[in-house]
């Protein structure tokens, strides 16, 4: 088991624990006092630290970071190798969603009337979900695009609501992803396009990657079950 998991388990352990650490409270007029037990912190696996990040994220996403406009959310998923390769190349995962974080900005600022070269613009906040609902390893985006664009007009910013997506509208931003995606992964040397179909140019992995790939395609490996290390 990789060394950053067996962490995460052991720090929820410890979690809300005064035996590994606490801080004392002390009310300057009643000198009542009390102690507080530190949290692990970790966003992986506790419940109680990861519920208190989530609210505590969106509060600061509300309060702090989208002004007061519409918001869509986009969410983008990948076929299972192209997950298998995001959930070990955090560098490829961030050119693909730079690719997507443009197509879908243009596509925004196009159906509220206008182009990018006429200076208007959206904004965005992604947040990679690593893990679908039955647990699985599943790296996908969830995106809050802010549903239209700011044009700067007499010194003034006005926003423009965009034109809600038809089915065709998203048919043609799904082409266009599909073929930068590419084009992008292609760059990097991860990809070779062929005519019929593209397969990843990837080194033999190691034992995690196996049990990556089970996950991914939903399949279950008992305890018992022994992964052999690749060849050299």
């Amino acid at each position: 088991m990789p060394k950053f998991v067996r962490q995460e388990f052991e720090d929820y352990l410890k979690c809300g624990l005064l035996e590994h650490g606490f801080l004392r409270v002390k009310c300057d007029n009643c000198c009542h006092e009390h102690l507080v037990a530190f949290s692990c912190k970790r966003r992986g696996f506790c419940p109680s630290c990861g519920a208190r990040r989530m609210v505590e994220s969106a509060a600061h996403l509300v309060d702090h970071v989208f002004p007061e406009a519409p918001v869509r959310q986009w969410v983008l998923t990948f076929p299972f190798p192209l997950r298998f390769l995001f959930a070990n190349d955090p560098n490829a995962l961030s050119a693909v969603l730079t690719v997507v974080h443009r197509a879908i900005s243009t596509f925004v600022v196009r159906h509220s009337g206008f182009t990018v070269s006429s200076g208007a613009r959206t904004g965005a906040v992604t947040l990679i979900q690593r893990f679908g609902s039955a647990l699985n390893l599943n790296v996908h985006l969830h995106m809050l695009f802010l549903d239209g664009a700011y044009r700067l007009s007499n010194n003034r910013l006005t926003f423009h609501r965009t034109r809600r997506p038809t089915c065709e509208n998203l048919d043609s931003l799904l082409v266009t992803l599909s073929r930068r995606i590419v084009r992008a992964l292609e760059r990097r040397g991860l990809l070779i396009a062929d005519p019929e179909h593209c397969c990843l140019d990837l080194e033999p992995g190691s034992s995690l990657d196996h049990l990556q790939a089970a996950s991914i395609n939903a399949r279950r490996l008992h305890s018992a079950t022994s992964l052999a290390s690749p060849k050299p």
